[in-house]
C-alpha cells in the first residue's frame, strides 16, 4: 500500500494537505493480467513502445483511479467503489497526482511499483 501525502488548494480557496492510499490487490492484479489478450504488461509495453500517448494516459488514469481507495477506521478493509473513486478524481489532489506522474516517468514507475505487490511484479516479469 502506498500512502501518498499532497498539498493541494480545495475549491474554496484553502490549502490542504491531506494523506491518499493506493493498493492493488494480488485478485486485482491478477484480473488486470488475465482480462487483457496478451496481458496488461505486454499491452502497456506496446503502447509505451508506440508512444501512443493518448493510450498511455488513458491506461494511467484507469490504473490511479482502480489502486484509489480508503482506509476503514479499523483497517481492517480498504474501502473502494465508484463513490470513493468519483469523489478522488474530483478533487484538485487527483489532479496534481495525475499531472505529477504524467510528467514525470521515474515517479510513475515508483508510483505502480509502490501500489502493486511484490509478489505479483515478479510473476508479471516472468510472463
Amino acid at each position: 500500500m502506498l500512502k501518498k501525502t499532497i498539498t493541494y488548494t480545495d475549491y474554496n480557496n484553502n490549502e490542504r494537505t491531506e494523506d491518499f492510499f493506493f493498493n492493488l490487490t494480488k485478485t486485482e492484479v491478477i484480473e488486470m493480467e488475465l482480462s487483457t489478450t496478451g496481458g496488461a504488461a505486454e499491452m502497456i509495453t506496446n503502447v509505451i513502445k508506440a508512444q501512443d500517448m493518448p493510450s498511455i494516459i488513458k491506461i494511467f488514469k484507469e490504473f490511479v483511479l482502480k489502486a484509489y481507495g480508503e482506509k476503514s477506521p479499523d483497517g481492517k478493509k480498504f474501502i473502494k467503489n465508484d463513490e470513493v473513486t468519483t469523489s478522488f478524481s474530483q478533487t484538485e489532489a487527483y489532479s496534481i497526482l495525475f499531472m505529477e506522474l504524467a510528467t514525470d516517468s521515474v515517479m510513475a514507475a515508483a508510483f505502480v511499483n509502490a501500489v502493486i505487490p511484490q509478489v505479483e511484479q515478479k510473476i508479471l516479469a516472468k510472463q
